[in-house]
Parts: C-alpha cells; sequence; structure tokens
C-alpha cells in the first residue's frame, strides 16, 4: 500500500451533478452537507487548493423547515455602503417572499471565500418549486438525511 498523499491536478476533476429536495428537511443540515459536497470533502481525494468538488440543484426551497423560533428571530442582513443603507429581513419574511435566497446564502455562507469560492458558488443551483431547468445533467440524487425529527 503506498504512503503518499494523492493530490488531484486542477482541470482532472470530472463533473458530477446532484439533486437533493429540501421538502420538511432542516435548513441548516441540509446546507452543512450540501456544502461539503460542493467542496469535495466527501471524496477520499479531496485537495484544498483544487476544485474537486460536485454541482448541486436543489428543488422545494420554499418548503424547507426552520427549528425552533429561528424564523423570527434569525435576520439576513445587506449594507449598501452608504449611511442608512442597511436592510434587515427575517427568515419568516424571506420564506414568503424569496425562500431561494434563505437556502442559497445559508449553505453560501459555508463555503470558502475567495477564486476558489467563487467557482463553488457558481455551480450550485437553487429553486423554490419542483421544477428545474437541469434535467440534461442526468442528476444523481444526494440522500441528504436529518437527524432531527420535526414537531
Amino acid at each position: 500500500m503506498p504512503r503518499q498523499t494523492t493530490f488531484i491536478k486542477p482541470g482532472s476533476n470530472q463533473l458530477t451533478w446532484r439533486h437533493v429536495d429540501a421538502s420538511g428537511k432542516v435548513l441548516g443540515r441540509i446546507a452543512t452537507q450540501i456544502a461539503t459536497v460542493l467542496m469535495g470533502k466527501h471524496r477520499p481525494d479531496y485537495t484544498p487548493n483544487v476544485d474537486c468538488g460536485e454541482a448541486v440543484v436543489v428543488t422545494n426551497a420554499a418548503s424547507v423547515a426552520l427549528t425552533g423560533r429561528k424564523a423570527d428571530l434569525k435576520t439576513l442582513r445587506r449594507w449598501s455602503g452608504h449611511a442608512g443603507g442597511l436592510r434587515v429581513r427575517t427568515y419568516r419574511t424571506l420564506m414568503e417572499t424569496d425562500p431561494a435566497t434563505m437556502v442559497e446564502q445559508a449553505i453560501i455562507r459555508m463555503l470558502p471565500r475567495g477564486p476558489l469560492g467563487n467557482t463553488m458558488r457558481r455551480r450550485l443551483r437553487v429553486f423554490p418549486g419542483a421544477e428545474h431547468p437541469h434535467m440534461a445533467q442526468q442528476l444523481k440524487t444526494l440522500d441528504v438525511t436529518t437527524r432531527q425529527t420535526l414537531r
């Protein structure tokens, strides 16, 4: 058995597409598992400085679950850079207006910052309903399990 560590060379990764159905799943639990797949940490030949992850399509983002009082207490903040330009939205209003942004931001904020993280972000597609235009990519389902049962 060889004792050296194998490293992936840039550009040698074959991109595979995964599908995640987020209906009824807890937001933080699925976000960590999707971020792991986007980074490629689930692979035995993971290399931190090379893009070795997969593309992920998330459907049914509108029916994702939040536990406890997170819908009212958690907020998504955006600042324009100008005085008085802070926009604060609770997760409850995000669920009603734009649930895809809420799921996408939960996943993106778990990815690394910088050029490598930007390429990972481009491979994430989030849709609020069940329909998506990526059927031609022959998606493989990603089994996202949650350890916590919903009440």
